[in-house]
């Protein structure tokens, strides 16, 4: 499944936050904390460079908050000021204006020597297309100030947002790569519907996504009725579910498509359950529970 999606806007994106990176003293970058990697753009890090970062898992309240704790202190070990927030009902996002601090700690020292005290800190916000990124903005702004959608793309240009005297946020569009490497991660901002449904065959991406379950979290089958099978293809699944819900075409086929769609709208509605669907390496989440 090679999902591929780079519209010309998001190349202009990735030239606009290159060029306003010396108005900022630090970027915040809202990942999706139920696909923490897979929802960062790889092309970030290379344009950010040495800049003071916060990593905003946000949709915590969507993820497995065991796992939340386990991605935050592997963020955290690799230098991340790490926010957990649920910017739908604005949870976690109060903090975000001392996490800044947090990140500033040296910065707003030298600010201090050398009496540039009440000058405001500017944080430029990035991230993915879909993560909640215009709806975090317009909480810690606590006015709708950034345009929020439930699709990719509808933050197109660049934007300030004055938080307060001490605090101003420059939005940016999201922002996707020319090409997903890995499949894993194409299916997994899709499923989260990072990427557009019109590019993806709904059905096989709900096959996949049956799957997953069936292997990580096999009780959530049990909303379709279903018990866990380890041997069950993605497909027949999705036929069993479409059955037990009596989705039936004509000759009393199961509609899968149906299915597929009511899968997918269950799980990124947050009615299946708190999942992760992403995990550090092993070994690296072995470190961080020694370390904690």
């Amino acid at each position: 499944m090679n999902i591929q999606w780079y519209p010309g806007h998001m190349t202009k994106t990735r030239r606009m936050i290159a060029e306003d990176l010396k108005y900022v003293d630090l970027v915040a970058e809202v990942v999706d904390a139920r696909i923490p990697v897979s929802s960062r753009n790889p092309d970030i890090d290379e344009l950010v460079g040495s800049k003071p970062r916060i990593l905003v898992l946000n949709r915590a309240d969507q993820s497995d908050p065991a796992m939340n704790k386990v991605w935050g202190g592997w963020f955290r070990a690799r230098g991340y000021t790490v926010l957990e927030t649920n910017a739908r009902d604005g949870k976690g996002v109060q903090n975000f204006s001392a996490a800044a601090k947090v990140a500033l700690k040296e910065k707003l020292e030298q600010w201090k020597a050398k009496g540039q005290v009440g000058r405001p800190i500017r944080a430029m916000i990035v991230g993915v297309p879909n993560v909640g990124k215009s709806t975090f903005i317009n909480q810690v702004a606590k006015r709708k100030s950034a345009k929020a959608g439930n699709r990719p793309g509808v933050t197109r240009g660049k934007q300030w947002v004055s938080v307060d005297s001490s605090l101003e946020l420059l939005d940016t569009p999201g922002i996707l790569w020319p090409k997903f490497e890995d499949e894993t991660t194409g299916l997994h901002l899709a499923f989260t519907g990072a990427v557009k449904d019109e590019i993806v065959d709904v059905e096989t991406l709900a096959c996949h996504f049956m799957e997953l379950l069936n292997t990580r979290y096999p009780d959530a089958l049990g909303r379709y009725k279903l018990e866990p099978d380890p041997d069950a293809a993605g497909w027949e699944l999705l036929e069993r579910a479409a059955k037990k819900r009596g989705f039936l075409i004509s000759g009393g086929e199961p509609d899968t498509e149906r299915m597929s769609r009511v899968l997918l709208d269950e799980y990124r509605s947050g009615k299946l359950g708190k999942f992760t669907l992403e995990f550090p390496d092993e070994g690296e989440q072995e470190d961080e529970h020694g370390a904690d």
